[in-house]
């Protein structure tokens, strides 16, 4: 069977290597000259419950998961009817989305029964996962090892896979060897080995493969980057010369900083576990006043903890630090490895009073790289904390890059305090918080001479001493205040709001963070279909609010819609409160998925067929 998209799925019980077996999947992919989108989906617990992998493969690039599947490789009976034993779920397993004439492949031992499967037109395939490992493994004289190694059998499974895929073996065989080098070869070999059983046996079951997935690979055999968003997230912040990062362990914030743990030596720069959140933002507050590049880490739970010490920053100016929000659904601990984008409103006003800092919220991997870079220049020039606000969908997804832009980036440290320079008071003193016009005061890092300041968290003069002089007050309140109206001026349009597709649009949608790729994907699903002409607008900048470029974006648009994944669509809300712009219709999902294409392509019909101010998007898909 011949498609130009193709989607891939390993589904088991959370813990049972699904996240492993995606990955090399994904990987391989990639090796073959694929491009790729890859997400994961993972229960909250440690041991058991459903978890599934997603790999969208195409030769042209792709920017969301679908539902539909063409290949389902099953580690368990759950993923494929679900759990009968689960009380308020409507979850029937994934079997239902396999496309016409695809391919379910299981473990035959398990208790599935084809016969119930109630699907006559798709191929399934039950392969004897341990009896063929331990076929293996006895000819490699290893068959003692069967317990230790009967993970090995998740391998077996990918190898059955990759022949009705179409795929190379041989390619799936060299992820195995770049991953398994030195001491560990012999892993890779055998992995190897036992990809080829359950290739061999998918042959046999199969005959020819049933779709062609080297059809769709680069006809320059080009070889792309395969990257997570967390990754992009932290090469940005190495590459903006980070020196600490703290963080408390929080899903979906924790692998960005295990992975700078790992770097820590080569890249000068120190990684801490904290004991609470608390104590991360202080010590990022703390280093970031010492005059080191301070950034820290956290989802919505641990971002509450942190809103003093936000505050704290913000009223001793001290250049930073950088806070990046992985969101995730809530309230409370909601759900710890689930997507949401409904910290907005908590990311603009995170604590008490009016205070400085600068919010972004990037939407793809190249995004997230700049925006990362560009946060400790904004935090040193203007001497704000800001926030970049991401999610669990952009850190968890994978997708094909062939570079990463960074030509454009030059460090900045903002203005810096010079021995008798035009901050100094009349008797010599430094000014460390001196009225300016700019409202940012040259900075003096802890040692430098005659650099010595005063900082309080109350409110003080321009020594550092506190006050609670009105004058004073009212002056202090504005220069802090008038350096989001400089960052406001110098930051760039392009990063402030994006315009995708034609001004003459018949509709206009308007997003940000995650959701751009999706709706990016379902534009050209309906122009294809019917000649529609949709744009999207992505905001990026949400404080300080660019109101001119959101104003010159909307006010022109025939009909306006806002994509969230959120249940009250809070960027529509703010655009209201900046511009006076109200966006009529939302499109929302708050069931902690992420859009799927289908769900996406789907909503927009449903959009331009009903004035429906609100269309709420579930596909309960476990």
């Amino acid at each position: 069977m011949h498609t130009s998209d193709l989607s891939w799925m390993v589904g088991g019980p959370q813990g049972g290597g699904s996240d492993t077996s995606g990955g090399v999947f994904a990987r391989f992919a990639a090796r073959c000259g694929l491009r790729v989108f890859a997400n994961i989906e993972v229960h909250s617990n440690i041991m058991g419950e459903h978890s599934y992998y997603r790999v969208r493969v195409a030769r042209e690039d792709r920017h969301s998961v679908l539902d539909r599947v063409h290949v389902l490789v099953a580690l368990d009976d759950e993923t494929l009817t679900g759990d009968p034993h689960a009380e308020f779920t409507d979850f029937g397993g994934h079997l239902r989305e396999i496309v016409p004439g695809g391919v379910a492949i299981y473990d035959s031992a398990k208790k599935f029964n084809p016969a119930q499967a109630g699907r006559d037109d798709i191929s399934l395939i039950g392969v004897p996962l341990l009896d063929l490992l331990r076929q293996v493994l006895r000819e490699a004289g290893r068959e003692g090892e069967l317990t230790r190694l009967r993970v090995m059998t998740n391998t077996i499974a990918v190898g059955a896979s990759v022949f009705a895929m179409g795929g190379d073996i041989e390619a799936l065989g060299d992820v195995y060897r770049s991953e398994f080098t030195g001491r560990r070869a012999p892993v890779a070999e055998l992995n190897a080995r036992v990809a080829m059983a359950g290739y061999e046996f998918a042959a046999k079951e199969l005959g020819r493969p049933t779709f062609d997935m080297q059809s769709l690979a680069a006809p320059t055999g080009r070889h792309a980057m395969l990257m997570r968003g967390m990754h992009a997230c932290a090469l940005g912040k190495l590459k903006a010369g980070i020196h600490v990062q703290t963080y408390y362990p929080i899903s979906p914030a924790t692998d960005e900083s295990v992975y700078l743990e790992g770097l820590q030596r080569t890249q000068n720069l120190l990684v801490v576990q904290c004991e609470d959140e608390i104590a991360s933002i202080q010590m990022a507050v703390g280093a970031a006043d010492a005059g080191a590049r301070a950034a820290t880490s956290t989802a919505g739970p641990g971002f509450a903890l942190m809103v003093e010490g936000l505050g704290y920053a913000a009223m001793t100016e001290v250049g930073g630090p950088v806070v990046f929000l992985w969101q995730r659904g809530g309230p409370s601990t909601g759900l710890p490895t689930r997507q949401e984008q409904g910290d907005l409103r908590f990311a603009l006003h995170p604590a008490q009073g009016d205070f400085p800092h600068i919010v972004v919220a990037p939407g793809d991997n190249q995004q997230i790289f700049d925006d990362a870079f560009e946060s400790f220049n904004w935090a040193d020039r203007y001497h704000v904390p800001v926030i970049v606000v991401l999610d669990k969908y952009l850190s968890t997804q994978s997708r094909s890059i062939d570079t990463l832009a960074m030509d454009h980036l030059v460090v900045d440290r903002g203005p810096r305090y010079e021995r008798n320079g035009h901050n100094d008071a009349a008797d010599g003193e430094y000014l460390r918080y001196a009225f300016t016009e700019s409202g940012v005061s040259p900075r003096a890092f802890p040692g430098e001479e005659d650099g010595i300041f005063w900082s309080t968290s109350d409110e003080h003069d321009p020594r550092g001493h506190i006050t609670e002089d009105a004058e004073n007050r009212i002056r202090m309140m504005e220069k802090r205040m008038q350096k989001l109206e400089l960052a406001a001026r110098e930051i760039p349009a392009d990063r402030k709001v994006h315009v995708y597709g034609p001004s003459d649009a018949d509709i206009t949608l308007v997003g940000w963070g995650s959701v751009t790729g999706t709706v990016l994907d379902a534009i050209k699903v309906l122009e294809a279909e019917d000649g529609t002409k949709i744009n999207y607008v992505q905001v990026r900048l949400m404080r300080p609010f660019p109101v001119d470029e959101v104003t010159m974006a909307l006010s022109g648009a025939c009909r306006l819609a806002l994509v969230e994944n959120s249940y009250t669509g809070q960027l529509a809300g703010l655009i209201r409160e900046m511009t006076g712009i109200h966006i009529p219709q939302k499109i929302v999902k708050y069931d902690g998925r992420p859009f799927s294409e289908e769900e996406m392509v789907e909503a927009l019909r449903q959009m331009r067929a009903t004035d429906a101010t609100r269309i709420h998007v579930s596909h309960r898909s476990g």
